[in-house]
C-alpha cells in the first residue's frame, strides 16, 4: 500500500516537471517576442512599436537576452522558491495576476461538476430504471445530442438567445460594475446572474458523459444477483435503490467527477472568453495576444496542479468508497 502511494507520488512529481518544461519551451514557440509591439494598456488598440535599444533593454532587464538553457534553471530555481515571475504586461507578480483569476474559474468549474454530476446521475439512473421504454430512448437521444455540442457553441447559443436576444442575463462580465449593493445577498444574486450561462453552457456540454455513464453503470448494477436477492426478500422499492443499486453504481460516477475537472477547466477557458468573464481563459487570451510569457506559463501551471490534485483525489475517494482498490 505504501509502495503503491509512494510510486504514484513519483509518477505525479515527474508529470509536473515534464508540464513545468513544457510550459517554458511553448510560449517561446510563439513567433515574436514579448517587445516586438508593446501594447498600451489604458489604450487596447494603442501600440507602441519600440526600438531596438529600447527593445535590447527590456529583454536584459527580464533575462530573456540569456540563453534558453539558463532562463530554464532560472525559472526553476524561481519556481522552488514559490515566485512565478513578473508579468511584463501587467506589471505585476503572476501570483498576484493569477489568484486574483483563479477564484472565479474554479467557481465556475465545481459549480458546473456539481450540477453535471448530480442532474447526469439522477436521469441517468431513472433511465437505467425505465430501460427501453419512451421516457429512456427520449433521454438518451436528448444526452447524447447535447454531448456533442462544444461548450463554446453552447455558451454562443446561450449568449445570443438568453442574453442578446431576451436580454433575461448580462451579455459579459462577473458583476456588475459601478453597481451600490446594499447588502451582501444582492451583490452575490448579481454574481449568481452573471455566472448561470457560462455555467449551464459547461454543464451541459458534460451532462451527457455522466448521464451515459450512470445509465450504464446502474443497468449493470440492477442485473447483479444481489438485486435479485433483495427483491426476492421483499424489502422496500426505495431501499433496493437507493441502498444498494445507486450506492454501487456511484464508483465509477465518482471517479469520473475528479478525472473530468481536466475537460471541464479546457472548456471553461473557452466559455469565459465567450462570455468575457474574469477567469483564467481570459487572462490566457489576453496573455496569448501580447506573448507574455511568465503569466502564460503561471496559468499553465496552477491548471496542470489542479488537475494532478483532482486525479490524486479521485485515488483517494475510490478507495474510501470501495476498499478493494487499495487492497
Amino acid at each position: 500500500m505504501r509502495q503503491k502511494t509512494r510510486m504514484r507520488l513519483i509518477e505525479y512529481a515527474i508529470t509536473i516537471w515534464v508540464v513545468i518544461t513544457l510550459n517554458f519551451l511553448l510560449p517561446r514557440l510563439i513567433p515574436g517576442d514579448p517587445f516586438l509591439v508593446l501594447t498600451s494598456q489604458s489604450a487596447e488598440d494603442e501600440e507602441i512599436v519600440l526600438s531596438e535599444e529600447q527593445r535590447e533593454f527590456l529583454f536584459h532587464y527580464y533575462g530573456l537576452d540569456q540563453p534558453v538553457y539558463k532562463q530554464y534553471f532560472i525559472y526553476l530555481g524561481e519556481l522552488f522558491r514559490g515566485n512565478m515571475g513578473f508579468s511584463v504586461y501587467y506589471k505585476q507578480p503572476v501570483s498576484h495576476i493569477v489568484m486574483h483569476r483563479l477564484p472565479w474559474t474554479v467557481f465556475m468549474v465545481l459549480s458546473s461538476v456539481i450540477l453535471s454530476t448530480l442532474i447526469g446521475t439522477i436521469l441517468g439512473c431513472f433511465s437505467a430504471w425505465r430501460r427501453e421504454k419512451w421516457v429512456d430512448k427520449f433521454l438518451f437521444l436528448f444526452m447524447i445530442f447535447f454531448s456533442e455540442i462544444p461548450s463554446f457553441l453552447l455558451g454562443l447559443i446561450l449568449l445570443f438567445v438568453f442574453a442578446a436576444g431576451l436580454g433575461l442575463f448580462p451579455l459579459a462580465g462577473a458583476v456588475t460594475h459601478f453597481a451600490d449593493f446594499q447588502s451582501g445577498w444582492e451583490k452575490a444574486w448579481d454574481v449568481l446572474h452573471h455566472a448561470f450561462l457560462p455555467i449551464a453552457a459547461l454543464t451541459i456540454s458534460h451532462l451527457g458523459g455522466t448521464y451515459l455513464l450512470g445509465r450504464n453503470s446502474m443497468t449493470t448494477v440492477l442485473e447483479k444477483d444481489y438485486l435479485r436477492t433483495a427483491w426476492a426478500k421483499g424489502l422496500p422499492k426505495k431501499r433496493v435503490i437507493f441502498r444498494h443499486a445507486l450506492k454501487n453504481a456511484l464508483l465509477p460516477i465518482v471517479t469520473r467527477v475528479f478525472l473530468s475537472l481536466g475537460s471541464l477547466v479546457g472548456g471553461a477557458i473557452l466559455v469565459e472568453n465567450v462570455f468575457s468573464y474574469p477567469g483564467l481563459g481570459t487572462l490566457m487570451r489576453e496573455s496569448v495576444r501580447v506573448q507574455d510569457y511568465p503569466v502564460i506559463q503561471g496559468i499553465f501551471l496552477v491548471v496542470t496542479v489542479c488537475v494532478l490534485l483532482a486525479n490524486f483525489l479521485a485515488d483517494v475517494v475510490y478507495r474510501k468508497i470501495d476498499p478493494r482498490v487499495g487492497s
